[in-house]
This record gives C-alpha cells, structure tokens and sequence, in this order.
C-alpha cells in the first residue's frame, strides 16, 4: 500500500447508557469523541471528511469528532451515509433494526404485536444468544443481510470513495454500529473479533488496483 491509497477509518459511535432505542452519546462519550478528533487530525495531512450511520449515536459521535479535528477548513460534515447503516433486516415485509425483545421488534412493525413477533424462529433464537451480534455473524441465511453480505457492502463503498468526485484525496472518517465493524474484521481474519470498544474499529485501505488491506484501529492507540 502507498501514500495514493484510499484511507476510510470506521468508528463505532461514542458511549450509550443503553442500546434501547436511538438513545444520545453520554458526555463522557462525547469527550472520548473529541479525543480521538484529535488523534485523526494528527494522523494524516490530508483534509477529512466525517460521515455517519443514520442514528443519533452515530450523528453525535460524529459532531464530537469534528469538534476535535478543530479544523474547520480542513474538515467537511459530518453528513449523513446511507452506506454506513445497520443491517437491513426483515419482518413481515418490513426492515427493522436487531433489537433485544420481541416487544422492541414489534414496534417497528406497523400492525404487529409482540406476541406475533415471539413466535418467529429466527428472531427468538437471536433475542436468547448471551452475544445477539455474534450469534448472527455466523447465520448464513438470516433474514436480512448476513455478515457477508455487510463486509461486501462495505468494501464496495470504500472503493467507491476514489471514483471521480468529491471524497477523491480526501481521509473519510466513518462512524458507524457495532455489527457493521464486526463483519468487517471478521471477513478480514476469519474471526469475530467480539465487541469493539467505543470510537474504535476499522481502517481500510484501497489501492489504486482495487485491492483492499482491512485491520483493527484505535486512534487513540495507533
């Protein structure tokens, strides 16, 4: 790899005080974010730019980040990126987020009750797995997107950043969920690298041929 590779760093979102609901990012969480801002800003000269995945952890990660990098002619965003979402999952016609009960499954469901949600399969055994997450790593036909089909997903969108355009030359720095850095590494070993701990994750780096070199990364311990 060369200094003309595509860099794409992707975080998982700061601290929550639970994962029930779109909840914020504690402020301790925040302050970790900032943190870590300055430790992108400092790896690379090139100027950033700072996504994220849809939910308001994401978002506020996201914000702390480019509070930290401190750069505003540098910095573009933070912006929203479809790409970096959680998986698509289905119910009854409808995606849904992984979520922990077959109550907080069936309100994403216009029209479903959780009783209805309880009885199907797949998801009563994912709400019963001590590692929800893991569980599905190694699920080859859930209903939704697997593990692989994540990892490809993303791959796809990291080499998409050198197209022509505005991310051309630029650090994207992505912040994202936990499911979405787990399939990553794990396409990238071969093994499940268990919970990322919080503002760390991934770093993928493109050649100009295309290939890719995927590894773990804590900014603030590089």
């Amino acid at each position: 790899m060369s200094e003309t590779d595509t860099r794409v760093l992707l975080l998982r979102h700061g601290e929550v005080a639970s994962h029930r609901g779109d909840v914020p990012v504690t402020e301790q969480g925040l302050v970790h974010a900032e943190h870590t801002g300055k430790a992108v800003a400092a790896q690379s000269d090139l100027p950033i730019t700072v996504l994220y995945g849809g939910t308001r952890r994401t978002r506020e990660t996201a914000e702390a980040i480019t509070r930290g990098i401190g750069e505003p002619g540098r910095v573009a965003g933070p912006s929203d990126c479809f790409a970096l979402r959680n998986p698509d999952m289905y119910v009854a016609g409808t995606r849904v987020n992984m979520v922990s009960s077959a109550e907080a499954l069936a309100e994403q469901v216009p029209g479903m009750a959780a009783d209805q949600a309880g009885q199907i399969d797949w998801w009563t055994s994912f709400f019963s797995a001590p590692d929800r997450i893991g569980w599905w790593l190694g699920q080859t036909d859930p209903p939704g997107e697997s593990a692989q089909d994540l990892s490809a997903r993303i791959i796809r969108f990291a080499r998409s950043i050198a197209d022509p355009g505005p991310l051309r030359g630029r650090f994207v720095v992505g912040v994202t969920h936990s499911p979405l850095l787990r399939s990553v590494l794990h396409h990238a070993t071969g093994s499940d690298p268990g919970e990322p701990a919080y503002v760390t994750g991934a770093e993928i780096r493109v050649s100009a041929t295309g290939d890719v070199v995927i590894s773990a990364h804590d900014p603030l311990n590089p």
